[in-house]
């Protein structure tokens, strides 16, 4: 990885920590392509049983583009008659929200400051949200001429509705950590302090739990979003299959009939 972003496994859980403090960790190129990297890497490595993605600094988890670096490639762009710049969310954004949000296992995101575009977006792609205090969101793309991107269109709805989706969308501004929470976009509110300790916290119990389950809960919560009851019933009965043939159902029923702590295997 570049050292944009930083990228560690221990004991089943990936870390990978956004590295442009002095940028407010703000997407250029090379940590677009090193973040696209990192989460693919971690969905398709077997030992990885859950995600962390924090956030280097103190003032922002990801304000999103790295407007700097961008007008500068609209303006070759300009210059060469071309399109390449946006070319970024389907070479960038796109992999790395799918990969987020699609891959089998959990994924917790620590915000310690701004959550903005983008990074708003990546936030709302994890399946849990551990917030600062002191940190806020904002959806940012209309204040510069952009729409929705990062897979926002689709998350934010789904967790606050339609309506106030729209609002904070076509009118951009602070959201602050509290109010996020009152409208459901934080998963657990944090003095931040304590915020490292508690997503970590969070992270590791969840790789340390049925990484077979964790992965059919996460397929069946995005297809009941989307599809009838009558659909995702056959959906759940599908999936329950393989959770119940899972190696760690057994170990979790052999658990409770003798009244111990099960220690789960991942598969």
């Amino acid at each position: 990885m570049a050292d944009t972003v930083l990228y560690e496994v221990r004991e089943g859980l990936a870390t990978i920590t956004l590295n442009r403090p002095e940028a407010m960790n703000a997407m250029n190129v090379a940590a677009k392509a090193a973040l696209r990297e990192a989460v693919e890497t971690a969905a398709g490595d077997a030992a990885v049983r859950a995600v962390l993605l924090t956030a280097a600094g103190d003032r922002a988890f990801c304000v999103g583009q790295d407007l700097k670096e961008h007008v500068g490639l609209l303006a070759a762009d300009a210059e060469n008659g071309t399109r390449e710049t946006m070319s970024t969310v389907r070479e960038h954004y796109n992999p790395i929200t799918r990969a987020l949000a699609g891959m089998r296992k959990p994924v917790v995101v620590a915000v310690n400051g701004v959550a903005a575009g983008a990074g708003f977006g990546f936030a709302l792609a994890a399946d849990f949200r551990v917030v600062a205090e002191t940190a806020s969101f904002n959806t940012a793309f209309a204040g510069v001429a952009l729409t929705a991107d990062s897979g926002v269109s689709w998350t934010l709805p789904r967790l606050i509705g339609p309506s106030r989706a729209a609002d904070l969308l076509f009118f951009p501004r602070s959201i602050s950590a509290s109010e996020a929470y009152e409208l459901g976009i934080v998963n657990r509110l944090v003095p931040a302090a304590d915020l490292a300790a508690e997503a970590e916290k969070v992270a590791r119990r969840l790789a340390e739990g049925p990484t077979v389950a964790y992965a059919a809960l996460k397929e069946s919560l995005a297809f009941g979003a989307a599809h009838s009851l009558a659909e995702t019933l056959e959906k759940e009965e599908e999936l329950q299959s393989l959770a119940g043939a899972s190696a760690d159902h057994t170990i979790a029923v052999r658990a409770f009939v003798a009244k111990e702590k099960p220690t789960y295997l991942g598969r």
